[in-house]
């Protein structure tokens, strides 16, 4: 009798996975788990920095830092103190496209916890003088960018992919425009994008649905129920073909190379996922890495990833070398995407590729934050749970057909628009 290994079955994800509607009509997605006393809540209200008014880039991200500098009948030491003594930590963000903000706490603290979270969101105070500290926590940030050559390369990618749009403009602003940035200008933004339309809510750990519900509708329930999203167009990356040198003393050349791509709905997108893995994403398995650096010696890292904005699904990848072998390298990556379309991956880097993709699926689930954050992505994304469990059999499904055809629709005839910054021979 011939013996054989024994099946191993991973347990579905999706079927923990409870989908709440409240009583205020609020919805959530909670994984309810008392394996610790932990609960964690990851949140995203769509409409972020494209949302900044046009003279005024980097508002949604003083927004989003001022939410917890006091509220209500805190002041912004008080109400850090009183989150610290409870070991609660509660944040917030903006990035191109939303607000986002995140807590964690242990079971016992979380009627605190989510009280101190309602305030944030309800009654920040947004006084002057906080305003004016964070204002000046960021210009500084902005100050130390303005030399540095990954926050300029980033800059001019950025400047030249998405002109006249609001994906052009820096998220956290600039020098210019961050000391116009006001209490007046933060209240007015505030009132257009916190609001109950648009919320993805993720919660993991030590708390039921019933309790979970009651907390959810305290929490958000008070907030507006319409924002005011002003529209944000549909864009491509434009100056595809472009090359284009910020010139900077430095002895090393810092490069941003990127195209269209396509979006997570599209048919093809897991084989353009298995495809990018293979060519850059891969780190130090890819196609570029071995080109660029195993063979040539040009960079320490270079790298290709898929960056999907809400209304411009991309891919944008970087390297650095010194300034006398800049052209060379974008030579090189870029014969290396031709090369890609023309030939396709052979069997053994595919196989590779979907099993890397498939067996590291998991650390995106290894602690209850990841696994909120998940849930919040899944909404964003339009998927429904059952995706936690399909996604694997996606990339599986990958043939090498499917990769050849991911492989052009993702590189087209290989043209890119390049930014550098240093003094680059060659380019």
């Amino acid at each position: 009798m011939t013996a054989h290994a024994p099946i191993v079955t991973i347990a579905s994800r999706a079927e923990h996975v409870q989908r709440i509607t409240t009583p205020a009509g609020l919805e959530a997605w909670l994984v309810e788990s008392h394996a610790v006393p932990l609960v964690a809540l990851e949140f995203v209200i769509l409409g972020g920095a494209s949302q900044d008014p046009r003279e005024k880039p980097g508002l949604a991200t003083l927004l989003a830092a001022t939410l917890d500098e006091g509220a209500g009948p805190y002041d912004a030491r008080g109400f850090h103190r009183a989150i610290d003594d409870l070991a609660i930590h509660i944040g917030f963000g903006a990035d191109r496209d939303a607000i986002s903000g995140h807590l964690q706490t242990l079971s016992r603290n979380v009627d605190k916890a989510f009280g101190l979270l309602k305030l944030a969101l309800n009654d920040a105070r947004l006084e002057a003088g906080d305003v004016a500290r964070v204002r000046s926590q960021l210009a500084a940030e902005l100050k130390r960018d303005a030399n540095d050559p990954d926050s300029m390369a980033s800059k001019a990618f950025r400047e030249a992919a998405f002109p006249n749009h609001p994906y052009g403009r820096p998220v956290r602003g600039d020098l210019a425009s961050i000391d116009t940035l006001t209490r007046e200008d933060l209240v007015a933004l505030r009132e257009r994008l916190i609001a109950r339309r648009d919320l993805k809510i993720g919660v993991v750990g030590a708390i039921d649905a019933t309790t979970l519900s009651d907390l959810l509708d305290a929490t958000f329930g008070g907030l507006a129920l319409q924002n005011d999203l002003a529209p944000v167009a549909e864009i491509e990356v434009a100056n595809v073909g472009m090359r284009q040198v910020v010139d900077l003393d430095v002895p090393q050349s810092t490069i941003r190379f990127g195209r269209p791509s396509i979006t997570k709905h599209d048919p093809d997108y897991y084989a353009v996922v298995v495809a990018n893995h293979i060519l850059g994403g891969g780190t130090f398995t890819s196609r570029l890495f071995r080109e660029v650096r195993e063979k040539r010696g040009m960079a320490y890292s270079v790298y290709s990833h898929l960056n999907e904005y809400d209304h411009c699904p991309m891919l944008i990848g970087a390297a650095a070398t010194k300034n006398e072998r800049a052209g060379e390298a974008i030579g090189v990556i870029q014969e290396e995407f031709r090369n890609f379309v023309a030939d396709g991956p052979t069997e053994d880097e595919l196989d590779k590729a979907k099993k890397f993709l498939i067996g590291s699926y998991a650390l995106r689930f290894d602690t209850s934050t990841k696994i909120a954050s998940q849930l919040v992505n899944l909404q964003l994304d339009g998927f429904e749970p059952s995706f936690l469990d399909e996604r694997n059999g996606r990339i599986a499904a990958v043939t090498m057909e499917d990769c050849q055809r991911g492989a052009k629709r993702l590189l087209g005839d290989g043209d890119l628009l390049v930014t550098v910054v240093g003094k680059p021979a060659g380019v």
